[in-house]
C-alpha cells in the first residue's frame, strides 16, 4: 500500500512538474493591434501602431531566441461595439495574448472589460480617459503615453497660470471628451479660473461654425478643445477663418499630435501650446528609432506618441515574458511581473508601472514653431517645460483604482 501511494504522488508531481516545463517553454505570442485604419485617428494610430508592433518584435531579440510571434491588426472603426466584438473573436478564436492601441476612450473602455474577462494584456497607448486607471481600472491593463489628467494638469494649468483665466470648451461628444473636459475643468477652478460653458460637437463632424460661434461669444480667454485627431485639424481650422484668435482669443489644443501638427501646417499652427510624451527628435535614441520608423512607415512619417507607446509597451511586455521564462498565458500574472520591473526604453527614458496600471514618465510642455523656425518637413516642437515622471500623472493618493485596495 505504501509502495502505490508513493507512486501515485511521485505520478502526480511528475504530471505537475511536466505541465510547469511546458508552460515555461511555451513561446508563441499573438499580438492584436486594434485601431482607427481608416478614420480621424489613423494618422496618429493605425498602421503606423501595427508598423511601432511589428519593430517592437523585431528589436526585442525574442526571434533568436525561438520564440514565435505574430502581429494581427484589427479597425474598430471608433465603435465601441466593433471594437469589443473583435476583441472577443481575438481572445476567443484567434488566441490573441495581448492587445495594443485602441484610441478612442468608448472603444477602449469597453475592450477593457472584454480583456478582463478573457485574463489577457491590455496595453493602451491610444486612448486617453484617465478612468482606465482609475474607476475603471483591472489587473490586466497598463496604461502608457498620456492621459486626461496628465493633459489637463500640464497644458490647462499652464494656461491658467499665464493668464488665462477664463475657458470655454468645445468638447468631441463621447467618454473621451467628457473626461478631458471634466479633468480639465478641475484645474482651471483649482488654480482660480473659471469654467463659462461648453458645447458638445458629434465624434469626427466636418463643420465647426456653430460650435465656435458660441465659444466666441463667450468671450472667454481660452477655448479648450478637448477633441483629437481630424476634430482638432478642423476646429482650429475653421478657427482660424472666423478670425478668433486675431480677435483676443487663445485655442488651447489640449491634445495635440505630430500629425495634427503636418495636416495644418505650420503658418496655422504656430505658437499653439500642447503637451506630449514622446517627440521624435528630443535625443540621439529617439531620434535613431523614429528614422528606422519613418523609412518604413506611409509617406514616410514620423511616428506619434501613441505610435512610440505601442512600441515600448511591448518592448516591456516581452521583458516580462522573458523574466517568466516563456508565456504563460495568464495575464493578470504578465501585468504583475511588468509592474515588478522597472521601465527603461529609448523612446520614455526610465519610470515605471504603478500598482493602478499607469505607466509613468516625464510629460512635455511644447510650443509649435513658427515656419521660419522649422528646419525640416518634420521639424515642428520647441521645448517649454518638462513635467518629472512623478508629477506628470494622478497620485497614487487621488486613484479611485481598486487594485489599490488590496
Amino acid at each position: 500500500m505504501k509502495n502505490r501511494i508513493s507512486a501515485l504522488l511521485l505520478g502526480t508531481a511528475l504530471t505537475f512538474a511536466s505541465a510547469n516545463l511546458a508552460l515555461a517553454q511555451d513561446k508563441t505570442v499573438k499580438i492584436g493591434s486594434l485601431s482607427d485604419q481608416s478614420g480621424l485617428y489613423s494618422d496618429l494610430g493605425g498602421p503606423g501602431s501595427t508598423l511601432a508592433a511589428q519593430m517592437a518584435v523585431e528589436d526585442s531579440g525574442l526571434l533568436a531566441k525561438g520564440w514565435k510571434i505574430d502581429v494581427i491588426s484589427g479597425d474598430h472603426q471608433n465603435k465601441p461595439d466593433i471594437g469589443s466584438t473583435i476583441a472577443r473573436q481575438w481572445f476567443d478564436v484567434d488566441k490573441v495574448d495581448v492587445i495594443v492601441d485602441v484610441p478612442n476612450s468608448g472603444v477602449a473602455l469597453a475592450v477593457n472589460n472584454v480583456v478582463k474577462e478573457k485574463n489577457g494584456v491590455y496595453i493602451n497607448s491610444g486612448a486617453a480617459t484617465s478612468d482606465l486607471t482609475n474607476a475603471q481600472c483591472t489587473p490586466n491593463t497598463v496604461h502608457w503615453t498620456y492621459d486626461t489628467y496628465m493633459l489637463a494638469h500640464s497644458t490647462g494649468q499652464a494656461l491658467v497660470k499665464s493668464g488665462g483665466d477664463t475657458w470655454f470648451f468645445l468638447t468631441a461628444d463621447y467618454a473621451f471628451g467628457a473626461a478631458l473636459e471634466r479633468d480639465t475643468t478641475a484645474v482651471v477652478t483649482a488654480n482660480g479660473g473659471k469654467v463659462l460653458g461648453s458645447v458638445k460637437h458629434p465624434l469626427n463632424t466636418s463643420d465647426f461654425s456653430s460650435f465656435l460661434l458660441q465659444a466666441q461669444s463667450s468671450k472667454a480667454k481660452i477655448i479648450g478643445l478637448a477633441n483629437a485627431g481630424g476634430d482638432t485639424t478642423n476646429s482650429i481650422k475653421q478657427a482660424a477663418e472666423f478670425g478668433i484668435v486675431s480677435g483676443g482669443q487663445k485655442l488651447a489644443a489640449l491634445l495635440l499630435f505630430l500629425t495634427d501638427v503636418k495636416a495644418l501646417g505650420l503658418d496655422i499652427a504656430q505658437g499653439l501650446n500642447f503637451t506630449e510624451t514622446f517627440y521624435w527628435d528630443m535625443n540621439d535614441q529617439t531620434r535613431a528609432f523614429s528614422k528606422r520608423f519613418s523609412e518604413r512607415s506611409k509617406g514616410h512619417a514620423m511616428p506619434s506618441m501613441v505610435q512610440a507607446g505601442v512600441y515600448a509597451g511591448l518592448r516591456h511586455y516581452f521583458k516580462a515574458l522573458e523574466a517568466l521564462g516563456g508565456n504563460p498565458h495568464d495575464g493578470t500574472k504578465i501585468v504583475e511581473k511588468m509592474k515588478s520591473i522597472p521601465t527603461e526604453d529609448d523612446l520614455f527614458g526610465k519610470g515605471e508601472i504603478q500598482p493602478n496600471g499607469r505607466a509613468i514618465h516625464p510629460a512635455y510642455l511644447f510650443e509649435v514653431k513658427k515656419p521660419s523656425e522649422s528646419k525640416g518637413p518634420w521639424d515642428f516642437y520647441k521645448l517649454v517645460a518638462t513635467v518629472p515622471a512623478d508629477q506628470a500623472f494622478t497620485p497614487l493618493s487621488e486613484s479611485k483604482c481598486a487594485l489599490l485596495k488590496k
